[in-house]
């Protein structure tokens, strides 16, 4: 008896149609480029050192481990921060509904996710001629003798790691997915705020918070006092009198190791700020505890 069967033709998240250019980049701490725009995707990822990565006017920090990608038409440039980067840049053709995910997304990459850019990489080292270093290439040319598949293994590998990227999305672990600049840049402010009152008895300088947030710090200024029309210096120095008078609530500490404490570079400048902030000296404080 012929046995019947119903044939699945199986959905997909992803097509990716074209890969434009791949690039393994190794840079000194010097490198600059311009920046361009393109019609299609592309996606960067820091393998090691960091780099400061422009898109529309937007500046993120990258450390290793991040990644970041540039829709179609995002102008976007990038420069050494620092150091000697390393990292990995695929750009490719993918008109699939849910590339809308990526748009203005940044994350930091699980490491269990890192076997697949090498992968990507691999592949196309033994499928096209890689100029190395070269950010001007425009079109991959085909080894001759190139491995069995190396092309499409190229494309599944991304294809693999775009639906794995989304998946971890979805189920609201890292990476995170900012759907809109409008809440991206409220979350921002809100790590702004919420950084520096952690850190009030042991500040971060402005360039400390910038590196440790991950944006460039004109970027991370402007964007702060254009949402709480405050400065973010005005914010931490108000949050350090905060803990100054916490401080001296408790009575645990003099006016002097409780100026040290908080970093100022000595007890008079400590003085004036308390007053500037407060209006009233330390002692003016204490003394007005002791009325209560």
């Amino acid at each position: 008896m012929k046995a019947t069967y119903i044939k699945t033709s199986p959905t997909g998240v992803f097509n990716v149609s074209r890969i434009v250019t791949v690039h393994y980049y190794e840079f000194d701490k010097s490198f600059t480029f311009a920046g361009e725009s393109h019609d299609f995707w592309e996606m960067v990822y820091v393998d090691r050192g960091q780099v400061m990565v422009s898109r529309d006017g937007e500046e993120l920090l990258l450390s290793q481990g991040e990644l970041v990608f540039h829709k179609p038409h995002e102008f976007h440039a990038i420069r050494a921060h620092g150091s000697a980067p390393n990292f990995f840049v695929i750009s490719f053709v993918c008109t699939s509904a849910a590339m809308q995910s990526f748009e203005r997304y940044r994350t930091r990459l699980d490491t269990g996710m890192t076997p697949l850019i090498s992968g990507m990489m691999r592949e196309a080292e033994g499928a096209y001629v890689l100029p190395r270093n070269d950010p001007t290439l425009r079109r991959l040319v085909r080894r001759e003798s190139a491995p069995v598949g190396a092309e499409q293994l190229v494309k599944l590998y991304l294809e693999e790691f775009l639906i794995l990227l989304l998946r971890s999305a979805a189920e609201g672990a890292r990476p995170a997915v900012f759907p809109s600049k409008e809440s991206m840049e409220n979350h921002l402010v809100t790590e702004v705020r919420r950084t520096i009152a952690e850190r009030a008895e042991a500040p971060l300088s402005i360039g400390e918070l910038c590196a440790r947030l991950g944006y460039s710090k004109s970027y991370l200024c402007r964007l702060f006092r254009e949402q709480t029309g405050d400065t973010i210096a005005a914010t931490a120095t108000r949050e350090r009198i905060a803990a100054a008078r916490r401080l001296i609530r408790e009575g645990t500490m003099n006016f002097s190791e409780i100026s040290d404490r908080l970093g100022f570079d000595n007890p008079q400048y400590f003085s004036r700020v308390f007053r500037r902030v407060t209006g009233m000296t330390p002692s003016e404080f204490r003394a007005s505890l002791k009325s209560r």
